[in-house]
């Protein structure tokens, strides 16, 4: 009895210890400029949040670390009309409660924490832009944020006036850090040549104003696997490429080849998601509204997952292909169509996802070109066309490529104005017209602009 009473106690001990702050009060303070919500703390608070503007209703997802929620949300007075909707949401860990704002539009939120200043304690604020009709003044003890001291007058956002993000490319330089990857013959480690290409594809992505970069080691850092695939998670990336620089017992094997997750994996990565509470949170965020109405149903989980997991697996397939056609342009070729294999680093079910072998460092010709300022320069040009091509022909809606009306295109081998107008689904003559075009004749490696239709 006395052991059962001492382990009780330890254990209470053990989760009050863990709770490290409370949620005590919700404010919400709308006006004609904005709407701040304001969460009371008992403590200073620790944070993450993110958005979620892929479909509606569009949400601020906020994650307080450590923190027990003690405030009925439902009961919280929000009379806005930029906020629709503050509720909680299922926790994607212990000790992290989770709470969402459903907003009028997608409007990028400014979040940030105040400290105790007359009798207000710890605060955390949601800033979110868009006119309220009301009276409502923000009260004077509430300062505003770093970001928000510029005396230029700022425009409601409304749905009419939804903002078009860009597209979000992940990039993982493969190995880093005490991972070197595989060594050619002249000492050169693959970690290297990774990070090289990769920072490369990002400014090359970065220089487009249609899509944005993010990379998951910026220098030489050594990363999980889970670390990759969750930043994917996190930026809510519409792509994800991993690249690497394969190798062989002996030097003849050369040229560059792309992988895409095999059936079997991906099988085993749907059940390992199923059975995380935390990943499965990540992964079903953007429809954990329709499955908050219910109890949980894995079944309803499961039909989310394969349904989102089949769906990645033909774009990563149909993009693999094209940017195999782009690295042909610019590189020998190991294999002349994507392969599929159990690379734990492609295992987001969300988001298309390939693995790019740049060529054989095993290969001393090889070695030396990937150590190559220009060739490595070429791979990303070539990564960065196979890309944009894809987005090209699977627009995502809500995106500016999407939303461009004019889109360029690199001429090809074997293409001719009537095949480049057939993809596009445009007149010959309009692009000729255009760009002044005399006549049909056009030269591999010849920009043009293609107008686009609405």
């Amino acid at each position: 009895m006395l052991l059962s009473w001492l382990l009780a106690s330890c254990a209470l001990l053990w989760s009050s210890a863990s709770i490290a702050q409370s949620i005590e009060n919700v404010r919400v303070w709308p006006s004609a400029e904005k709407t701040r919500v304001v969460f009371d703390l008992s403590a200073e608070p620790t944070y993450t949040y993110f958005t979620i503007f892929d479909n509606q209703p569009y949400r601020i997802v906020i994650d307080f670390q450590n923190t027990e929620n003690r405030v009925d949300l439902s009961g919280v007075e929000i009379a806005s009309d930029v906020v629709r909707v503050i509720r909680p949401s299922g926790s994607p860990r212990a000790g992290t409660s989770r709470v969402v704002l459903e907003i009028s539009g997608a409007v990028a939120p400014e979040v940030f924490p105040l400290g105790p200043s007359g009798n207000s304690g710890h605060r955390l604020v949601v800033d979110i832009a868009g006119a309220t009709n009301t009276s409502q003044q923000l009260p004077a003890e509430q300062t505003s944020s770093p970001a928000a001291t510029s005396n230029e007058p700022r425009v409601p956002r409304t749905l009419d006036t939804v903002p078009i993000r860009p597209l979000v490319i992940a990039i993982d330089a493969g190995h880093g850090g005490r991972d070197p990857g595989s060594i050619g013959p002249a000492g050169t480690y693959e970690k290297i040549v990774t990070l090289a290409v990769a920072r490369k594809l990002a400014a090359r992505i970065n220089a487009d104003p249609g899509m944005r970069a993010v990379l998951t080691r910026t220098g030489d850092q050594s990363l999980s696997l889970a670390q990759r695939t969750s930043v994917v998670r996190r930026e809510r990336a519409d792509f994800f490429v991993s690249l690497h620089a394969d190798a062989f017992t002996t030097p003849q094997p050369r040229g560059a080849s792309v992988w895409v997750l095999s059936k079997r994996r991906s099988d085993t990565e749907l059940g390992r998601a199923l059975e995380n509470k935390e990943r499965l949170s990540e992964e079903l965020i953007d429809v954990e509204h329709i499955l908050q109405d219910g109890e949980e149903d894995p079944y309803l989980n499961r039909a989310f997952l394969d349904m989102f997991r089949d769906n990645s697996m033909a774009d990563g397939h149909e993009a693999a292909t094209i940017i195999l056609d782009q690295l042909g342009r610019v590189t020998n070729l190991h294999r002349n169509r994507p392969e599929g294999a159990s690379f734990g680093v492609l295992s987001a079910l969300r988001t298309p996802s390939v693995l790019v072998e740049l060529g054989f460092i095993s290969n001393p010709q090889k070695e030396r070109l990937l150590i190559n300022n220009n060739h490595q320069d070429r791979l990303a040009n070539a990564l960065y066309a196979g890309i944009r091509e894809f987005f090209i022909r699977n627009p995502v809606a809500g995106t500016s490529l999407a939303e461009s009306r004019i889109q360029m295109h690199v001429v090809a081998r074997g293409e001719s104005l009537s095949v480049i107008a057939a993809r596009y689904g445009v007149r010959v003559d309009t692009i000729k017209q255009h760009n002044g075009l005399r006549s049909n004749t056009i030269r591999v490696g010849q920009q043009l602009e293609i107008p686009l239709g609405r």
